[in-house]
């Protein structure tokens, strides 16, 4: 594996799970998170996700990765536009039933989900909008990264098609550690099936639209049934 690969991959297996940690260990330690702090974090991470995939994308064009290999053709356009839209539909579905059963225990009872969600869920409009736009900036950056580059660069290393897609889930999950060992397995588990799908319509698209509902939901249907916030009234700073 070149070196510019391996140096990639350990930034997202290594460097990237420590960073997400960390800065969550900071938000959790901070008695509360003001608006402000919430929009720069929202801000800092868009910015970072797309200057992660530009330089990614250089180095794999560099080594001579094409948009084939990174899943970034429409080989079925029909059939990939209906998987998009209809997979996003019933994700998106799932995990608003899911955040309303989580919101319908005690506080004590949600675990690490609760505090997570106090500190970094949208609490005002103007942070939805901005909230709005991270969820699709992780939806294609993040597939690019761990189902595009990632699998692409295993494949070329010569793995086996079912080790690309678990060593990628892998690195996935540890992206999410700051959401708790339980958020990381099942960010693991997701990153398996956005993984099979990936290679079972030859593109990114479909896990694109399936990634972006699931946090999209998350930042309309967590404040309402975790923060016990409305959309429909004002949300003061």
């Amino acid at each position: 594996m070149p070196w510019d690969f391996a140096l990639i991959l350990l930034t997202l297996a290594v460097l990237l799970p420590w960073r997400g940690r960390a800065r969550m260990k900071k938000l959790l330690a901070m008695p509360r998170v003001t608006p402000i702090e919430r929009i720069a974090l929202y801000a800092t991470t868009i910015a970072f996700q797309w200057l992660a995939v530009a330089v990614t994308a250089w180095r794999a064009w560099a080594r001579g990765l094409r948009a084939a290999q990174l899943g970034l053709l429409l080989p079925n356009r029909a059939g990939i536009a209906v998987a998009a839209l209809g997979g996003a539909a019933v994700i998106a579905a799932l995990h608003w039933l899911n955040l309303r059963r989580i919101g319908r225990l005690p506080a004590e009872e949600r675990g690490f989900l609760q505090p997570l969600a106090e500190r970094i869920l949208p609490q005002s409009s103007v942070e939805a909008l901005l909230y709005l736009a991270l969820a699709v900036t992780a939806g294609v950056c993040e597939e690019f990264l761990y189902r595009g580059f990632a699998m692409a660069a295993f494949t070329r290393a010569g793995l086996p098609l079912w080790s690309t897609i678990l060593l990628s889930a892998a690195i996935f999950g540890l992206a999410h550690l700051y959401q708790g060992r339980g958020g990381a397995v099942g960010t693991f588990v997701l990153g398996i099936v956005f993984g099979a799908a990936r290679l079972a319509y030859d593109s990114l698209v479909p896990v694109v639209f399936w990634h972006a509902a699931v946090d999209i939901v998350a930042g309309l249907a967590g404040p309402r049934y975790l923060l016990g916030k409305s959309r429909e009234t004002p949300i003061s700073g």
